[in-house]
């Protein structure tokens, strides 16, 4: 196998490549939110029954995940910027089908088209920011890879819920708006220096695989339950929020929706940055104690329609997102070989996006018939004994001690 030393330019410290990944890898995780608050106003403006909602959220994951598992490697081989670019433009084109939507088909197509392109950039603009980090800061990309998603997470949807609430033309604005965040990151992407080198096996990279390296499995195995209990109550968060507002409280407001998204995850995302100096290993438990205590006082709120109850466990919740996504990052990342970092990366976010995805889908496949509380409640359920499971085994399992040396040398570096 050879490797094209001449498309890689001299290492240089600089941030710059860093930030505009950063910002590009935050406009597309924010674009996957935006839709969250609409979906009562589709719902209500085209008469939309519940079950073309929950394919609209499946299309989404599905596209997603099929890129993750065919595409995730790709970047390792092609380099990081082509990748990212055709992501930037399957994105721009999703958000014009959203703009000028006028049924559930086209909703379907949009999702679609969105989660290919999120699955396409995801681990190429996380291995691209680790890249780019200046030496002295070497764990500045772990840290950003961990808090950007839930830190977009929150500005899509914030921004959307506002937008839709008081922005003219709501329904196109939103994602007008979008898709010239997108073309200006597609700018900055094509200006950024390339620094992965070529590599033989593209075409070999397609088949689908989930590819952890041998030296990260060990510390992956002990992490992941962690990382899918914070997504799974991501996905419970973006996709019935909205509903639980206006059928357990009264509230039909998609600025509202989007600030109570907002609450979860901006949470999630200020703890990431709370935690980021902190131990990677105790951060981790203390974000799988709050995947327990969040999802057992969402589903209270809810039976007891007390809103001060739901506020406290999207708080805890959203601790318990940013914890344990963060802190499990921290640890993978610090044993992700060189030139295996896109395809690690591509792995965490499948097991996170199927976590995600997978158990939002088959609650809206029984919402309508078993209702909302019994339905939330049994989600609830499923993500708190995720955490438990994740916690017995970080208490009583083996611990990867070399990553969690070198994760708290990397946090010190990216502070210091």
């Amino acid at each position: 196998m050879t490797t094209d030393t001449r498309a890689v330019p001299a290492r240089r410290e600089s941030a710059a490549g860093l930030l505009v990944y950063a910002l590009t890898l935050l406009v597309l995780v924010a674009s996957g939110a935006a839709p969250s608050p609409l979906y009562p106003v589709y719902q209500a403006e085209w008469a939309l029954p519940p079950v073309v909602l929950t394919a609209v959220f499946a299309v989404y994951v599905a596209g997603l995940l099929a890129t993750l598992l065919t595409a995730g490697r790709l970047s390792d081989h092609i380099g990081r910027r082509p990748v990212i670019l055709g992501a930037l433009v399957v994105s721009t084109v999703a958000m014009l089908v959203f703009a000028f939507a006028h049924d559930g088909l086209a909703l379907v197509v949009a999702r679609i088209l969105q989660g290919l392109a999120i699955g396409l950039a995801t681990g190429a603009l996380g291995a691209g920011m680790i890249d780019h980090q200046p030496r002295r800061r070497s764990g500045l990309a772990a840290f950003l890879n961990g808090v950007v998603p839930p830190a977009a997470l929150t500005v899509g949807a914030l921004g959307s819920g506002f937008l839709v609430a008081y922005g003219p033309a709501p329904e196109e604005t939103v994602f007008v708006v979008l898709a010239a965040l997108m073309v200006a990151a597609g700018i900055a992407v094509a200006f950024v220096p390339e620094r992965q080198p070529r590599r033989a096996g593209a075409l070999r990279s397609l088949i689908p695989s989930v590819a952890v390296p041998r030296d990260a499995r060990a510390v992956f195995t002990a992490v992941v339950g962690g990382m899918i209990a914070s997504w799974a109550l991501g996905g419970m968060f973006l996709a019935f929020i909205g509903s639980v507002l206006g059928e357990t409280f009264g509230l039909h407001s998609a600025a509202l929706t989007g600030a109570a998204i907002a609450l979860f995850t901006g949470t999630g995302a200020i703890t990431g940055v709370v935690i980021r100096t902190r131990d990677a290993r105790r951060s981790l438990v203390v974000g799988v104690v709050a995947l327990v205590l969040g999802p057992v006082g969402l589903v209270a709120a809810i039976w007891t329609a007390s809103l001060p109850l739901f506020a406290v466990a999207a708080v805890v919740g959203g601790v318990g997102f940013g914890a344990g996504f963060q802190a499990g990052l921290r640890l993978v990342l610090a044993e992700a070989p060189v030139d295996q970092r896109a395809s690690l990366l591509s792995s965490v976010y499948v097991a996170s996006y199927l976590a995600f995805g997978v158990p939002s889908v088959v609650a809206g496949v029984f919402v309508q018939a078993d209702g909302l509380p019994i339905v939330l409640s049994v989600y609830g359920a499923f993500v708190a004994a995720s955490a438990l499971v994740a916690l017995v085994l970080q208490l009583t399992g083996r611990r990867t001690r070399r990553a969690e040396r070198i994760a708290d040398a990397l946090d010190a570096a990216a502070v210091s």
